[in-house]
Parts: C-alpha cells; sequence; structure tokens
C-alpha cells in the first residue's frame, strides 16, 4: 500500500491528510468573500481569465446574499447531517481572496476562524494580490490556525498565461510563493491540464518546475469550456482539441509519477455546474475518472512519486 494513504489510493490523499493530522473527518466550507479581482476590475484586466465563470471559481460557495456567518452556518447543517462530529476549515473560495485593504481582510478572516469547529482557514488567491501588511498579517493568522494559501499557476508556459489573459507571469508566482513559504506559510498551487495549444510535455513541465519548489499540495483541474465565458466564445468560433477522459487520466497519473510523495493531492479533477458545461463532458461523471485513475495506477503498478 501506498504510504500516505487509508483507502488503497496510490496518491497522497487530502483526506488522509485531514483523518491523519486531525483526527477526524474535515470538511472546506467554501464562502463568497465578495472579492473581486485585478484581472476583473481593470487594473490587470477586465473580464477575469478566459475561462473564468461569472462567480470567479465560485460555483459552489455560499450565498453571496449572505453574511459569512449566514453562509457558513448554512454549508455546516447540511454536512453536520452526514458528519456530526466533523472540523471545519472556512474556505475563501471566490475570486481573488486576499484583493481587498488588510482591515477588510481581517473583517472577513475574523468573523469565521473562531466559529465552533473550525480548526482552519483556506484562502484561493493570485499570486499579484499581495502586499507586505497582508503578509505580515498572514504570517501571525498562520500562528493562530491552520492556514493554507490557495495560490492560482494554472501553467509555467508564458505563451499561455498570455493566451489565457492571467495578468501576471511565472517570476511573479515564485516571488510570492517564495515570500509566503519563507513566512512558515503553507502554500497549495492550482495548475489546469489541457489548456489551449498546450501539450502533455508542457505539463509535465509544469509539474517539475512545481516539485524543485517543494510544494505543499497541489489541485489538478481539467480545462472546463462553460457558458459565459471568453473561452466558450472561443471554442465556438474556432473549436480547438480538449483531452479525451483517456488523455487527462494518462497525463495526470504521469504528473503525479514525478510528484514527491509527501505533497498533498488536494484536487485531481474538475467540478463543473452541470447546467453550464459546454465541454467536455465526461466531466460530469467525477467519481468515473476518480475510480479510472486508480484503476489505471493499478495495472501501471505505479504511484504519487515513481519517477523521483
Amino acid at each position: 500500500m501506498f504510504k500516505y494513504t487509508l483507502d488503497n489510493k496510490r496518491y497522497h490523499t487530502l483526506n488522509y491528510f485531514y483523518k491523519t493530522k486531525f483526527n477526524t473527518k474535515v470538511f472546506k466550507v467554501a464562502l463568497n468573500g465578495n472579492f473581486t479581482c485585478p484581472n476583473k476590475d481593470g487594473t490587470k484586466g477586465i473580464g477575469g481569465c478566459i475561462y473564468c465563470s461569472p462567480s470567479g471559481s465560485g460555483d459552489f460557495a455560499g450565498n453571496i446574499k449572505d453574511n459569512l456567518i449566514d453562509q457558513f452556518n448554512k454549508i455546516k447543517q447540511i454536512e453536520l447531517l452526514k458528519w456530526p462530529e466533523a472540523k471545519y476549515i472556512a474556505y475563501f473560495q471566490a475570486n481573488s481572496n486576499t484583493y481587498d485593504s488588510i482591515d477588510k481582510l481581517k473583517e472577513k478572516y475574523e468573523a469565521v476562524i473562531n466559529l465552533p469547529d473550525v480548526i482552519g482557514l483556506s484562502i484561493a488567491t493570485r499570486p499579484d494580490c499581495f502586499n507586505e501588511e497582508i503578509y505580515d498579517y498572514l504570517e501571525e493568522l498562520n500562528k493562530r490556525t491552520y492556514l493554507t494559501i490557495e495560490l492560482g499557476l494554472q501553467t509555467i508556459k508564458e505563451e499561455t498565461l498570455k493566451l489565457i489573459n492571467r495578468g501576471h507571469s511565472t517570476q511573479e508566482f515564485i516571488n510570492c510563493y517564495n515570500e509566503l513559504t519563507k513566512r512558515g506559510i503553507k502554500v497549495i498551487v492550482h495548475i489546469i491540464n489541457g489548456l489551449p495549444g498546450e501539450t502533455k510535455e508542457d505539463m509535465l513541465k509544469t509539474i517539475k518546475f512545481l516539485n524543485n519548489l517543494n510544494i505543499y499540495g497541489i489541485k489538478i483541474h481539467m480545462l472546463s469550456v462553460t457558458k459565459n465565458t471568453k473561452l466558450a466564445k472561443m471554442y465556438e468560433e474556432k473549436p480547438f482539441h480538449l483531452l479525451t477522459k483517456d488523455e487527462y487520466i494518462d497525463i495526470v497519473i504521469d504528473q503525479l509519477e514525478l510528484l514527491n510523495p509527501e505533497t498533498i493531492i488536494c484536487r485531481i479533477t474538475g467540478d463543473p455546474v452541470r447546467e453550464d458545461l459546454i465541454e467536455p463532458k465526461w466531466l460530469l461523471k467525477k467519481f468515473v475518472v476518480l475510480n479510472d485513475i486508480d484503476k489505471e495506477m493499478v495495472r501501471r503498478d505505479t504511484y504519487q512519486g515513481a519517477k523521483l
């Protein structure tokens, strides 16, 4: 059995990490803090990244019409039906959740971290949404709770970053990553497989780059074309190749083989909204994808870190 698993998976699952660290079931409660993004408000660009939904990738976050406490409690009540003993991580998911004044950030973060059974805070953001004041506050916050910063990278290929209207460079990501880790803050990196024009080798280069940084955790997504995005318009005007399920599984396993076994695999496929998804339709069968990854790893007799 692979070392970092409780259910015969061959990669370091988030479920394993939570259960061994906190000795209980842990849920992330996705919140919408009503943030925006420098790639939407005109600072870096307008409209965001070409694949970004109007919700700022917060389709499953709380209702923005509710305050943060109400958002949290509504989602918590649902999870309590399944796991009455669970603990919670407050997850600021939609848009760029460090893109505000320090006073606003403190107001929003502090509102939830002391709620009953909240054992941590997870903040999704971009590498160009920090300043010295924010770094200092996060360093202090990291001493009081289990803090992770989810940092969007998507790819290290500069041409692709420009194509997807990312609005920052790989070097900006490196600078931010180094500053966070220097302060002892745990960083989870987001990447996307199947971006237009990228080859399998491009996707493996992104993984090799991240493994050299010794990242704490990673979220691996498959590119999805969803309604009301720039990507949907591009796809309609000139369809480009989207990875098949088998191609995606092959690439993900090759990526896992290049990652340190201690790196936590926080996500290994996407969760698109059914009503909004244009392609690829196979993404709707999340558990089929997960099971097929497991089966193929067994067939290959491989595991996370096998090729290091």
